[in-house]
């Protein structure tokens, strides 16, 4: 990727942080404002289902009660940010996939739309400064992912603006932490791994790495709107950039066992299984998501096969049944060429893996043609280019 396209991503990342703000923890808001709808414990109560149900892709029970909340509510940012929210999470899956965008960012737009109208009435509404720049920093989000840099430049922008604008003066709700949390953990974070950005990032404020983390580890364990937000980010961070594997598991495990039916959840518990070593549970986990690609569960697609395959795969290659191996590896290699992943890692060992198996089963052209495709799709730079080279040449293939 060129530079510009990182610099783009940093910048956007950085101010579209999910929830992105802070206000007054009192849920009576301000003194002598109105009380902010997103502190409304009893609304909190009342779509709690909704909520739910959106995270276990159960899209059409969410959307019925956040219809519900937009028709008690109609001037209100709220219920369109959670319908976006809603579109956001049917995209995660396969975030190639353009299905859903345009519901998606006509619901952000309404949700900017009432957020300004409400700021017009009142400057010093925080709660819609909020709404600015979490609509904003989703936008951007998307864009990037559509590679639409100018746009995504303008909404992080906005993002950045808002946030600054939605920041309070008193103790923090850990409802509205997320933004600033994940500002704190990344603003560190990026020049510590791009040091070409380090000049860039001097401009922003200073963040605090462990800060940001203890802030996420808040708001997953307090907050109502942002907790599976918060989730989400820390158990990658914990897998990979702060290497507490089983902190990572707990929380799959949890997140998977709370939501059954979100796929992206499904596919990172067996994913964290096998990090891990526990070879056969993320083979029975990984037997449940070919399953539901099976049976056309709501967001079970082939991202989520090559990654199940694989694990099913590996389990039966280093039991030395070869037959299952090769199945697996060859339904991994299929779903990574119907999702148009043939670069990803999981892909290509699959193709190394078989084009073994069969030199050890004396099949030497069909073990060529693994090999070879394997050059064919992998940088030459990558491991398993190198890998496949140094196999064909000792075995004179």
């Amino acid at each position: 990727m060129q530079f510009s396209k990182y610099l783009l991503i940093v910048l956007v990342f950085l101010t579209s942080v999910c929830y992105g703000g802070q206000v007054h923890s009192d849920s009576t808001g301000l003194k002598g404002k109105q009380e902010y709808l997103l502190l409304n414990k009893g609304l909190q109560f009342r779509i709690t289902e909704a909520i739910n149900s959106m995270y276990d892709f159960d899209f059409e029970t969410a959307e019925k009660g956040f219809a519900v909340m937009r028709y008690n509510y109609p001037d209100h940012p709220l219920p369109y940010f959670l319908m976006g929210l809603s579109q956001w999470w049917k995209i995660i899956p396969d975030t190639e996939s353009e299905q859903y965008d345009d519901l998606f960012f006509r619901f952000m737009d309404e949700t900017i739309e009432k957020a300004e109208a409400l700021l017009e009435e009142d400057p010093e509404n925080k709660e819609a400064s909020f709404f600015l720049a979490a609509a904003y920093g989703f936008k951007g989000r998307l864009l990037s992912e559509r590679e639409s840099w100018t746009a995504t430049a303008f909404a992080g922008k906005n993002a950045l603006k808002y946030m600054e604008m939605s920041k309070g003066e008193e103790e923090l709700s850990p409802e509205l932490l997320l933004g600033d949390a994940l500002y704190n953990y990344f603003s560190v974070w990026i020049p510590e791994n791009y040091p070409l950005l380090r000049p860039v990032m001097s401009l922003f404020p200073k963040g605090d790495k462990a800060l940001g983390l203890r802030q996420l580890e808040e708001v997953a364990a307090n907050s109502f709107y942002a907790r599976v937000e918060a989730q989400y980010f820390l158990f990658r961070l914990y897998a990979s950039e702060e290497k507490r594997p089983f902190d990572a598991l707990q929380i799959t495990d949890y997140l998977h066992n709370k939501y059954p039916h979100n796929p992206y959840f499904h596919r990172f518990y067996a994913r964290q299984l096998y990090a891990l070593g526990k070879e056969l549970e993320a083979k029975e986990v990984s037997e449940e998501i070919l399953a539901a690609i099976e049976n056309g569960e709501t967001g079970y697609e082939s991202n989520s096969g090559r990654y199940a395959a694989f694990f099913i795969a590996q389990f039966y290659h280093k039991n030395n049944r070869l037959d299952e191996a090769k199945k697996y590896y060859i339904k991994t290699a299929e779903f990574g060429e119907e999702s148009e992943n043939q670069e990803s890692g999981y892909y290509l060992y699959a193709l190394l893996n078989l084009g073994k198996i069969y030199a050890k089963e004396n099949n030497g052209e069909e073990a060529k043609e693994y090999l070879k495709k394997v050059k064919k799709y992998a940088k030459r730079k990558h491991p398993v280019h190198k890998e496949a080279r140094d196999f064909l040449k000792k075995n004179k293939l």
